[in-house]
């Protein structure tokens, strides 16, 4: 593949209309690792590949936020020797990449259950994070036993603790609200959710954030997503009209 064609859409992309915030829902991994006569761990072993890519696009052409739904609550129902080796894979993963993040000025947060996680997973997670909470240039989120209903259920107990505490009142809330008693409270909306493999669900992730998300699904599976890709997905994304309830007349005038 030549140079001019990997740099077709990076270079139709508009940097002063990005979108601040990415959200991923990788898929895939198994049906690639199949299609290889393969085992799933295969898969998702060569999914880590398409994350260092996603992640070097966004960064290098301004992204803030990447939002990658790495493992969902309803995932521990898979075969327990693939969820050992997810696990695994992630120790593994997180430690060799710190400097990589590092180098490149990187933020690494965490949302969802994350004491659920294996205690070696969650240490691993906790340094890299502390480790690189001081970066600036983009923020990676890894989505992990996460579940949108979950999360939003917590938000909705904390705030009527918050509530019986005498902290909040009813007349003082609003939709604004609840954005900040979720876990991505820090973090602005995504304009642009990608699903891979062909699915067109988004599967307990981000459901009130992703109100007036734009949605773009690929056939490709994970471990085929390059950087390219991703510079297609931004240049689709450029190209819809985000209206917000209002007509097109309103928004260009």
């Amino acid at each position: 593949m030549s140079s001019l064609y990997q740099n077709k859409y990076k270079d139709l992309i508009e940097l002063n209309n990005l979108p601040e915030h990415i959200a991923v829902i990788m898929d895939g991994n198994g049906r690639w690792a199949k299609k290889q006569g393969k085992p799933r761990v295969f898969g998702h072993k060569n999914g880590v590949k398409a994350v260092r890519e996603a992640t070097e696009a966004c960064a290098e052409i301004g992204i803030k936020y990447l939002t990658l739904y790495a493992f969902s609550t309803e995932n521990w129902n898979r075969p327990s020797f693939e969820v050992t080796a997810l696990m695994e894979l992630l120790v593994l993963t997180i430690g060799r990449e710190v400097k990589t993040l590092q180098k490149n000025n990187i933020r690494l947060n965490a949302i969802g259950n994350l004491s659920s996680l294996p205690s070696k997973t969650r240490i691993e997670l906790e340094k890299a994070i502390e480790a690189t909470k001081n970066n600036t240039r983009m923020t990676l989120t890894l989505a992990l036993s996460y579940g949108s209903r979950e999360e939003i259920f917590e938000a909705f107990l904390k705030m009527a603790q918050d509530f019986k505490d005498e902290k909040i009142n009813l007349q003082e809330l609003n939709p604004e609200s609840i954005k900040n008693y979720l876990q991505t409270s820090q973090i602005p909306d995504p304009e642009l959710l990608i699903r891979t493999s062909g699915e067109c669900r988004v599967s307990n992730f981000l459901l009130w954030q992703i109100a007036y998300t734009e949605f773009i699904f690929t056939d490709k599976l994970w471990p085929e997503i390059g950087k390219e890709d991703f510079y297609s997905f931004i240049y689709q994304y450029q190209q819809r009209e985000r209206r917000f309830g209002k007509t097109s007349e309103q928004i260009n005038s």
